[in-house]
């Protein structure tokens, strides 16, 4: 069976869905097995960038992913070092990403787990997501684009994977790094099977090209559903999971989650339309640093700087506990740091449109 099959990417969903939950089974929290947004900031916690005491634990899943991208594209003679489409302005589409993702709490990944426990404020953020992917297919209809990038020396594309998995070997053999005594940072798997989880989800994430809104894009632009397969293979093992362990239950909001459904919308819909112009989801973005992209490299940086703000300045969103009679949701503060997210987006890509010459 070829991996490119509709069989194929749907299998290769299965095996992705599958490590998420040998991460879950194995102590990493259950409501995020794994997500991008959510461990970078873990990353930036644990590095001192920001100090909020629950999030802070250098997550060897992130270099996991990049490094196992690299190693099969190394492999597959698909690496290939590039860089220089727009520099500045993707650091500041993966500052606009993180933002977004920490006001709905948690990426793409996270939702699609979240929505296979039950999750309704998932589902209400997947509005928000799909109305982001769409409207950046309508700019890209009209011509939008970041400008090509150029052919770079591969040391340059691998200095960055190589980097972070040196970081990610510290983190586990000294006590440079913070790491939380309690809330979701102190919860983890073991670090060598969090790592090789890691590897495993970059090296399927590569061969299957898995990106959550491009699933969405290509079935808005080319009518192909895809990659679209590769997301239902992962949506139906974590939704199998969760009723098997009894951890499925339609809630207002999960473990981790907010009811401030406006909120929810909007920080998605900020997640969906940036990964549409940055041509990539946050887990898209690691797969292609992996692959030796300069620019998604800038992109995660801005990512971890997005992080670190968005928990520095209180941006980020507030869990609800619905116990306490808490609705959780974004503060004064996040929520204005959402409208500033929406100008950028729109300014950002309507002077990216590409101009008919007269």
């Amino acid at each position: 069976m070829k991996i490119h099959s509709k069989k194929g990417l749907f299998l290769m969903g299965v095996l992705a869905g599958l490590v998420a939950v040998a991460l879950a089974v194995f102590g990493n929290p259950k409501n995020m097995a794994i997500c991008i947004a959510c461990f970078i900031r873990d990353i930036a916690g644990s590095m001192k960038f920001h100090s909020a005491g629950v999030v802070q634990y250098f997550r060897p899943e992130i270099a996991g992913i990049i490094f196992g991208s690299f190693l099969i594209s190394l492999y597959r003679k698909e690496f290939k070092a590039t860089a220089g489409s727009s520099t500045v302005l993707r650091f500041f589409l993966g500052v606009i990403m993180m933002i977004g993702a920490l006001v709905f709490l948690g990426c793409p990944t996270r939702m699609v787990l979240r929505m296979s426990a039950g999750d309704l404020s998932a589902w209400i953020g997947l509005i928000g997501f799909v109305a982001g992917v769409s409207t950046g297919v309508l700019f890209l209809k009209k011509g939008f684009s970041l400008g090509r990038n150029y052919e770079n020396k591969a040391v340059a594309g691998a200095a960055f994977p190589v980097a972070l998995m040196i970081l990610t070997i510290l983190s586990g053999i000294t006590t440079w790094f913070v790491a939380s005594k309690a809330g979701p940072g102190s919860i983890h798997a073991p670090f060598m099977i969090a790592l090789t989880g890691g590897l495993l989800f970059g090296v399927i994430a590569q061969l299957s090209r898995m990106c959550f809104a491009g699933s969405i894009r290509d079935i808005l632009l080319m009518r192909s559903v895809d990659l679209a397969l590769i997301i239902g293979g992962i949506f139906v093992v974590m939704l199998v999971y969760n009723i098997a362990t009894k951890q499925f239950a339609l809630t207002a909001t999960g473990p981790v989650g907010h009811t401030a459904k406006l909120w929810n919308i909007l920080g998605m819909y900020v997640v969906g339309f940036a990964a549409v112009l940055l041509g990539g989801c946050p887990l898209r973005q690691l797969v292609l640093v992996g692959q030796g992209s300069g620019d998604s490299a800038v992109t995660f940086l801005g990512m971890f700087v997005g992080a670190a703000a968005a928990h520095n300045f209180n941006l980020a969103a507030a869990p609800a506990n619905l116990a306490k009679g808490l609705s959780g949701g974004p503060a004064v503060s996040g929520q204005i740091a959402i409208v500033v997210c929406l100008v950028a987006l729109f300014g950002i890509a309507w002077m990216n449109l590409r101009r008919k010459v007269k």
